[in-house]
């Protein structure tokens, strides 16, 4: 199996390290700061599924897919499978690159994207038959301490693969043995769908008040106040499932908001959301895939949305800042 990690990012790189481990052969384009450390350090796992080191020479880092298609042997090109594992931000970006090299992907690779929010899987759909593409649901916790380093912190479920367009889902079950034979398990569902509205809902009731009010998830779950707030954003979202045609495992806001609060939040009370990384970090969010996907949906339904587009547009003010003080 050939498969190119696009994006090296600390999903990119755990991805990465499981398909490494399994013998796969791995590609990954990164930021040339990340090309430059796994060129020199390797790549380095940590965390509760193990540690794991793999030599510069077990896998190819390449600061864009040109360098790879310059710099790569003959063999580096026709992938398998192209796993992308940048921000919802950058889908225009890299489904047009991509787009580009038909070579990539030769006649019969598949892309998988492991991203958040809603709505990536339409940006790659203009770009390629919707027939390649595929989405995966990913609730691991992975952290970067350094930039050669990925350290997996919490672990809710397996890593779900499968298509929002219907297609065969034959060519995910490789791969998801070879996440799996890696350390981390994976499996292919027929409903990816509803993991992926059940992973907006868990993102977008935490990460822009955790962004705004700069606490860790636990404490927004303390709070009536920060509670009210998320319930009404949950009511908000199912609404617009509803009117819009997509599902999640839940029927009913109060049967979600239970499982939200006595299963889903206990074991994740520590985590900062990463779109208080970003803020943090000055840099852009993903707030457009999340909130904003809500507010865009409501709006095509006629589905008032009122306190995701204020969560929203208070998140939009700090990014909004923080990159044009730069």
């Amino acid at each position: 199996m050939k498969a190119l990690i696009y994006g090296g990012g600390a999903v990119g790189l755990g991805v990465a390290s499981c398909l490494i481990q399994s013998g796969e052969d791995v590609d990954i384009v990164a930021r040339v700061g990340t090309v430059s450390a796994l060129r020199d350090g390797g790549l380095v796992r940590t965390g509760i599924f193990g540690s794991l080191e793999f030599g510069p020479d077990e896998f190819g880092a390449y600061a864009s897919v040109d360098d790879l298609l310059r710099e790569g042997s003959g063999s580096r090109r026709d992938y398998d499978y192209v796993l992308v594992c940048t921000k919802s931000h950058d889908s225009s970006k890299v489904a047009s690159e991509l787009s580009a090299c038909p070579e990539i992907l030769g006649d019969g690779g598949k892309i998988v994207l492991f991203q958040n929010g809603w709505g990536n899987a339409e940006i790659f759909a203009s770009h390629f038959p919707k027939d390649r593409i595929y989405s995966a649901r990913v609730i691991t916790g992975f952290q970067r301490p350094k930039t050669n380093v990925v350290d997996v912190t919490v672990h809710a479920d397996s890593i779900h693969l499968g298509s929002l367009f219907g297609s065969d889902l034959d060519p995910m079950r490789p791969l998801a043995e070879a996440i799996a034979k890696g350390g981390i398990p994976a499996e292919v569902v027929e409903d990816v769908e509803k993991d992926l509205w059940a992973k907006m809902l868990y993102n977008c009731a935490l990460n822009p008040l955790g962004a705004i009010f700069r606490v860790p998830y636990g404490v927004l779950g303390e709070w009536p106040y920060s509670r009210e707030i998320m319930e009404a954003m949950i009511k908000e979202i199912f609404s617009v499932m509803e009117a819009t045609g997509h599902k999640t495992h839940w029927s009913t806001p109060e049967e979600y908001t239970a499982v939200f609060y006595e299963r889903l939040l206990p074991p994740t009370v520590r985590h900062e959301s990463s779109t208080l990384q970003d803020i943090r970090a000055r840099k852009a969010t993903e707030i457009e895939a999340l909130s904003g996907a809500v507010v865009r949906l409501g709006e095509e339904a006629g589905v008032p949305t009122p306190v995701n587009w204020t969560l929203y547009e208070m998140v939009k003010f700090m990014e909004g800042r923080n990159l044009s003080a730069d």
